[in-house]
């Protein structure tokens, strides 16, 4: 048995990129901030905070609900699985991206208040 599961709790990079196909389907794709804070150790030595980057892949209905609801700087809470592929670029030199597929979403950023009627 194996099991590829991935939960992150962390700040959206920059606006979604969202695209649309024939047919209805859609996939947002979307930068993730996750960051573990610095600390001082017993001896004085300072470790100071590391942010690590998360590409995350949202499909069909979550893609359309992180192109309405999901911007930059949002707090998100995903679970998903985790997948690298590879690819050769220009230079003929072979990249690898590794990406997380979101099954599960929880928006926690609070909703911006709604502007008084007049």
């Amino acid at each position: 048995m194996s099991i590829n599961k991935v939960i992150l709790l962390g700040n959206v990079g920059k606006e979604p990129k969202v695209t649309y196909f024939e047919g209805g389907n859609c996939v947002a794709q979307v930068t993730m901030a996750t960051s573990e804070r610095g600390y001082t150790l017993a001896n004085g030595t300072q470790i100071p905070e590391r942010t690590e980057w998360h590409n995350l892949v949202f499909r069909g209905r979550l893609a359309e609900v992180v192109d309405k609801y999901v911007h930059k700087g949002d707090k998100l809470y995903v679970e998903g699985k985790i997948q690298t592929r590879s690819y050769d670029d220009a230079s003929g030199i072979t990249r690898y991206v590794t990406e997380i597929f979101v099954d599960v979403m929880e928006m926690l950023s609070p909703k911006p208040a709604a502007a008084p009627a007049d």
